[in-house]
């Protein structure tokens, strides 16, 4: 009789907590979409009904509905297929980069031994709790001694400036480096014996074994091109060398000075839809990656 009733009481538990955290969920997955939602109904909204509402509505009719009106003027507002390309362009490259300089530097400290490999290891990994912001000043700096940014900048001198100061990344190598780890001493041991050199086994069993890792720094790397602002609006000095993000800042504006927010925001849409599908479609790898790689949360 009194397991009956304690296994009623868990059962009891259990449904209870199970209607806590679904509750949490969803009002945290309502609360993320707000933004969204805020986003989409701005853009199909006429302007003056944007500037003159107080408080704005959340419903609009369908007679108030503006979306070939907005989404067509957004588009042409800005040469959106120049600087998508361009995006893509400065992605690829730079991911290329970013991926290549990872594998050999997580190779290199997970598997190979060499003095002072952990204190370096260590220093590098330091480095992670510095901001990004602070590398701006120098890496400016440097591009420009370089020649890469002028007043007569090259397409040629706007991608190098875009793309190499960013082609590795310390927390991508530690990511990678987790997944190295996993492997085997054994299989690198048995490797060497039958005469298979480091380059062989890096690109042979590793980097196949770590794909998971890999595809996931491929993925993130690519999506944090796409929305990069701050560094390519600094060393791009021509509009038909900027990137998405640039455009989509720059383009609403009327003679007095006021944003077109309907269009900015559709053109916001327009530039984010890439980014969710990439994720929704690729999000299992992410996951995958995520959980090979050993970090938890």
């Amino acid at each position: 009789m009194n397991k009956k009733i304690n296994s009623g009481r868990v059962k009891v538990q259990q449904i209870v907590v199970g209607i806590l955290v679904y509750s949490f969920l969803v009002l945290f997955g309502i609360f993320v979409l707000i933004p969204f939602y805020w986003m989409i109904l701005t853009s199909i909204k006429d302007i003056n009904q944007i500037r003159t509402e107080i408080p704005p509505s959340l419903i609009i009719s369908f007679k108030q509905i503006k979306f070939w009106e907005n989404y067509s003027a957004a588009w042409v507002a800005a040469p959106y297929w120049k600087y998508m390309l361009n995006t893509v362009t400065v992605a690829a490259i730079s991911t290329i980069g970013t991926v290549v300089t990872t594998i050999f530097a997580s190779f290199a400290f997970a598997r190979l031994n060499f003095k002072g490999r952990d204190i370096l290891f260590l220093a590098l990994i330091s480095t992670m709790m510095i901001p990004g912001e602070m590398f701006v000043i120098t890496n400016y700096i440097t591009v420009a001694n370089l020649g890469w940014y002028n007043d007569s900048q090259t397409y040629v001198q706007a991608l190098l400036a875009l793309t190499m100061p960013f082609m590795t990344s310390v927390f991508y190598i530690f990511f990678l480096r987790q997944t190295f780890k996993q492997i085997p001493d054994e299989l690198y041991l048995a490797a060497k014996v039958d005469g298979t050199s480091d380059w062989k086994y890096l690109w042979r069993i590793m980097v196949p074994m770590a794909s998971p890792t890999i595809i996931t720094i491929t993925i993130l790397n690519a999506m944090g091109t796409w929305s990069a602002y701050i560094w390519p609006k600094l060393v791009t000095t021509k509009d038909e060398y900027r990137l998405v993000t640039n455009g989509l800042r720059e383009a609403y504006s009327e003679l007095a000075g006021q944003v077109m927010y309907n269009q900015q925001m559709a053109a916001a849409l327009i530039v984010t839809t890439p980014l969710l599908i990439t994720f929704l479609f690729l999000r299992k790898y992410i996951m995958r990656g995520v959980s090979r790689s050993g970090i938890k949360g």
